[in-house]
């Protein structure tokens, strides 16, 4: 990239999963072409790209996981598989012609504020360049986390994360260990089930889950959705007001959710016979607390004679030997880790420096915070996609995302009117007084009081991932960009010439 190397653009957008392909999106619609994606893959897709384990799909009904202004009449299921969800980013890429802004295999490897030039400088795999701006879209569920077990190295079969299937690896007649219970396990458990040998499952939490009403979308519904598009908008306006309704108990009655729960309890006893299995697999926590699962599949494949369910986490291993916590011990051949990911301290926060000095996870020690989920104190014209508290735990993030593509659209229309080299940085009043009204509503909700420990909460316990709210609501939000809550900067020679001016005007 030596021709590119003292490259400068107005904005440097981070990632190109539906967070990175909106922003671009956006960014040409407001008449912004100065402007690059950042990819440090060879594709586009984000989590799409790199989830692609066997039974991988999505638990948000098709219409709604997509963008408003891309509406997609083939769906060809209510829930889409992982390859159908991939192919339509792939689809948004071509249509709005992105493919000429990106840059793949370029991972930032850092980034710091420049106060004298009012930009940012970073440097990529494949070179460096600047921006006068930064979306950072990395997004919550790209950088897996695998636990540090004790003798794993000296497992010597396969072992490998979810999000990092080994394709190569060949799983049939093999005895196998899934660790973790979250949603990859139990999309994974049921596709694998039928083919190996043996199948333990590590688990240290249940979940709830509830049956997947999934089924074949029609030709004659696709042809209608096709042809009146108008349909296709209904179906979706139908599909956000139903989750709508349901964000008030989780958010402010968790009570409620007593009769999801025994919905929960009686479509685990349809398909689990053996009570001591349904002992092991019956939460102790209020359903929502953790993430709900949605599967038909799940529990019929754990009840099978070839799978093992180990109510106990993995705490060591012992050459082909995995030994739980609670001293059970299983002989496997490969190691599935469904263990999540880096959330609340996301990797991308050690690479980005701010006017101070300190990198954003520094800044983020003490828990995750940005000024309507967007900007942080210290990082001038710097702007995350799924920001802290902009989580959902019942609806679609593409409506999120939407809403802080708004703020985005308007922070850089701000940038336009005041004109110059000009940047905006969040003032920490303003984070602190935001995240103040976003911790104080989280105490009531489900995800703090249900009685669980999940990946919502960070290592302080604070809930910094969740929005306590409806979709509505954070779009009402994020709808622009007050000035107030930000410090306008101008570089060095623009104030020296703002001032003599002033001073002409004065005499």
């Amino acid at each position: 990239m030596g021709e590119r190397e003292h490259e400068h653009v107005r904005v440097a957008v981070i990632g190109s999963g539906f967070g990175g392909l909106g922003a671009a999106v956006r960014l040409r619609r407001e008449g912004v072409t100065d402007f690059v994606v950042l990819e440090r893959a060879s594709s586009v897709g984000g989590t799409w790209r790199d989830n692609s384990y066997p039974g991988c799909r999505c638990d948000v009904p098709s219409h709604l996981y997509s963008f408003s202004f891309a509406p997609n009449p083939d769906w060809p299921r209510a829930f889409s598989g992982q390859e159908h969800i991939r192919a339509y980013l792939e689809h948004v890429t071509d249509v709005f012609r992105l493919r000429p802004h990106i840059r793949f295999d370029s991972e930032v490897k850092r980034m710091s504020w420049n106060a004298e030039r009012l930009c940012w400088d970073i440097e990529t795999s494949s070179g460096s360049l600047s921006a006068d701006m930064v979306v950072s879209a990395t997004g919550p569920l790209s950088d897996p986390k695998i636990p540090d077990v004790p003798g794993l190295d000296s497992f010597p079969g396969k072992v490998f994360h979810s999000a990092r299937w080994d394709h190569d690896c060949d799983l049939r007649g093999k005895r196998v260990a899934m660790v973790g219970t979250g949603a990859s396990a139990a999309q994974i458990v049921p596709a694998i089930q039928p083919e190996v040998s043996r199948l333990t499952l590590f688990q240290r939490t249940p979940p709830w889950v509830m049956p997947r009403v999934d089924r074949n979308i029609s030709g004659a519904e696709r042809w209608l959705h096709r042809q009146l598009p108008f349909t296709s908008q209904l179906r979706r306006g139908l599909l956000w007001g139903i989750r709508e309704l349901q964000v008030q108990a989780f958010t402010k009655h968790p009570k409620q959710l007593g009769l999801v729960e025994e919905l929960a309890r009686r479509n685990m006893a349809r398909s689990v016979k053996d009570p001591v299995l349904r002992a092991k697999l019956t939460p102790d926590y209020r359903i929502g607390c953790k993430r709900i699962l949605l599967s038909s599949d799940y529990y019929p494949a754990l009840a099978q004679p070839n799978v093992d369910v180990v109510a106990s986490g993995l705490a060591e291993v012992r050459g082909s030997t995995l030994v739980a916590a609670d001293g059970s011990e299983a002989e496997v051949d490969a190691i599935v880790f469904g263990t999540g990911f880096h959330v609340t301290d996301m990797p991308i926060a050690e690479r980005v420096v701010g006017a101070d000095g300190r990198t954003l996870a520094e800044t983020w020690k003490g828990g995750m915070e940005a000024l309507r989920g967007a900007s942080a104190a210290g990082f001038p014209n710097w702007m995350t996609i799924i920001g802290p508290n902009t989580g959902l735990g019942n609806s679609s993030m593409i409506l999120m995302i939407e809403s802080q593509l708004n703020y985005l659209a308007d922070y850089v229309r701000q940038l336009d009117v005041l004109g110059g080299r000009v940047a905006l940085d969040a003032r920490p009043d303003a984070v602190r007084s935001w995240n103040h009204r976003v911790q104080e509503r989280m105490k009531r909700t489900v995800w703090n009081t249900g009685g669980c420990t999940s990946w919502y909460l960070d290592a302080s316990g604070r809930n910094t991932t969740i929005w306590p709210g409806t979709t509505g609501e954070f779009r009402r939000a994020t709808r622009g960009v007050d000035l107030a809550e930000y410090d306008v900067l101008r570089a060095p020679a623009a104030r020296k010439a703002t001032a003599q001016e002033k001073a002409g005007v004065e005499a």
